[in-house]
C-alpha cells in the first residue's frame, strides 16, 4: 500500500484541510492517508477546541485512514522539535509521503534552503544570537538572520508560517534520514492566522474559532466546514454546552502563578530571562486572559511564546518533563487514536517491522511521555464542569482506538 502522510491539529477539521488532503492523495498516488495529530494542546500553546476523539471521528469521517497522536512533548514545541517527533513517526510506520500545505508550493525550495542553511549554519545561528541580542523574539531574530545571509533570495521565503513548518519537516527527513519523500501542496485562500471570512468556502481553523468563541451559532461556519464536521461540532455543542478555550482554564493558570514560588517557576519548561516572573506579577492584575496576554506581551516575546509557558505552567511540565523530547532523535512509542478498514491494512503490513511499540491502550503501556499525556488529559478536563468534568478525566484511561469501517 502507497502511503503519505500528513502533520495536523485539525482545530477543528474545515474545508482547506479536506482540500489538502485531496491534493496529498493525488500527489502521492496514495493508497492509505496517515494522520499525525496533536492531542490535547495545541503547538500555539492553546487547549484543543474539542478532544482528540472527536478530532479524530472528523478526521476519519472525511477521508484519513490512521491517526496516530503527536505527544504533548511535541505538539506544544516550537517548530524544530514538533517537526522532529511528528517525522519520527511517520518513519516509524514506515510512511512513503509526507505532504504538507505551504506559501511556497514548490518542494524544491525547501531543498535549498535546507542545503543552504546548512552550508551556513554556524554563520546562520550567530546571526540569530545577534538579532535575539538586539531584543527581537526567536522566530523575527530566525527570519532576520536568514534574510541577511548572501544568496538567501533565491530560496524560500522564512518569514511565512506554513514555510516555517514545511522547512523543519524536509531538515527533520534530513537529519532522521528518514526514506520519506516529502511534498508540498500550494497553500491558497485563507492564510494560517487569517481571522476573517474573506472566502464563500475557504477559512482558516483560527477565523472558525474566533468565530464560535464570539458566540455565534455553528450554522455561521457551516459553509467552511465538511457535513462530518459540522454533524461533529454541533453534537458537541449540544453535549458539553461548549468549546474548550483558554477562557475555561485562565482561573486555574492564574492559581498556579499566584501560589507557586519563584524557584518552582523556574523549573518549568520555557521558563527562561525571568518571563515566569512578568507572568505571575500580571496575573494579579489580569481578570481575562486575554488581558493576561494583552499585559504579557512584548517586542521579545511573542504571543505564542508566553501561550506555551503559560501552558506547561497550567500543566506543570518540567524542563527535565521535556529534555528527552529534546535530546533524543525518534519518538519511543506509536499511539493509535483511530482507524479505517485500510488504516488495519496498512497497520497488518507493518506492526511486526515497528521499530518502537504500537500503543492502542494507555494502560497498557508506560512511559515517562504518556505520563505527560496523562497529566495534560487530566488539566483539559478541568476546563468543563459537573458531570462532564468526570467524564473527560476517565477518557484518558478508558479510550480505545476509534473503528469505521
Amino acid at each position: 500500500m502507497t502511503s503519505a502522510g500528513v502533520i495536523v491539529e485539525y482545530n477543528p477539521f474545515h474545508n482547506g484541510h479536506l482540500h489538502h488532503l485531496n491534493e496529498t492523495k493525488k500527489a502521492a498516488n496514495a493508497d492509505v492517508i496517515v494522520a499525525v495529530m496533536s492531542g490535547s494542546f495545541l503547538q500555539r500553546g492553546e487547549p484543543a477546541l474539542v478532544d482528540k476523539w472527536t478530532r479524530t471521528q472528523m478526521a476519519l469521517k472525511n477521508g484519513i485512514d490512521l491517526v496516530v497522536e503527536l505527544p504533548y512533548v511535541y505538539a506544544t514545541q516550537k517548530a524544530e522539535i514538533f517537526a522532529k517527533g511528528a517525522i519520527s513517526i511517520l518513519n516509524s510506520l514506515g510512511v512513503d509521503y509526507v505532504c504538507f500545505g505551504s506559501e511556497s508550493g514548490d518542494i524544491e525550495e525547501f531543498q535549498e534552503t535546507a542545503s543552504f542553511i546548512e552550508m551556513h549554519e554556524k554563520d546562520y545561528n550567530e546571526r540569530i544570537k545577534y538579532y535575539m541580542g538586539q531584543g527581537n523574539s526567536y522566530p523575527k531574530a530566525s527570519s532576520l538572520a536568514f534574510e541577511s545571509l548572501e544568496g538567501h533570495a533565491h530560496v524560500l521565503d522564512l518569514s511565512q508560517p506554513n514555510n516555517i513548518l514545511g522547512y523543519h519537516y524536509v531538515k527533520a527527513i534530513q537529519a532522521q534520514n528518514a526514506l520519506i519523500e516529502p511534498l508540498t501542496i500550494l497553500r491558497t485562500k485563507a492564510g494560517y492566522h487569517d481571522q476573517d471570512f474573506v472566502d464563500k468556502r475557504i477559512a482558516s481553523a483560527t477565523g472558525i474559532r474566533r468565530e464560535l468563541f464570539k458566540g455565534s451559532s455553528l450554522d455561521q461556519i457551516q459553509a467552511y466546514v465538511p457535513e462530518p464536521t459540522y454533524f461533529e461540532l454541533t453534537n458537541y455543542q449540544r453535549t458539553y454546552d461548549s468549546f474548550q478555550g483558554w477562557h475555561n482554564l485562565y482561573h486555574l493558570l492564574r492559581y498556579k502563578l499566584l501560589t507557586s514560588s519563584n524557584v518552582h517557576l523556574s523549573s518549568i519548561y520555557e521558563a527562561e530571562e525571568g518571563l515566569e516572573n512578568r507572568l505571575a506579577t500580571m496575573a494579579k492584575q489580569a481578570q481575562t486572559f486575554q488581558s493576561f496576554m494583552e499585559l504579557v506581551k512584548t517586542k521579545r516575546y511573542t504571543w505564542t511564546r508566553i501561550q506555551r509557558l503559560a501552558l506547561h505552567i497550567l500543566t506543570q511540565t518540567s524542563k527535565n518533563d521535556m529534555l528527552p523530547a529534546l535530546e533524543n532523535k525518534d519518538a519511543p512509542y506509536v499511539r493509535i487514536l483511530g482507524m479505517t478498514k485500510a488504516g488495519r491494512s496498512f497497520l497488518n503490513e507493518r506492526k511486526n517491522s515497528l521499530p518502537v511499540p504500537l500503543v492502542s491502550n494507555i494502560n497498557q503501556f508506560d512511559h515517562p511521555f504518556l505520563t505527560v499525556e496523562r497529566r495534560a488529559s487530566h488539566v483539559y478536563a478541568l476546563g468543563y464542569s459537573g458531570f462532564h468534568q468526570e467524564v473527560f478525566l476517565q477518557k484518558e484511561h478508558k479510550s480505545v482506538p476509534i473503528m469505521i469501517d
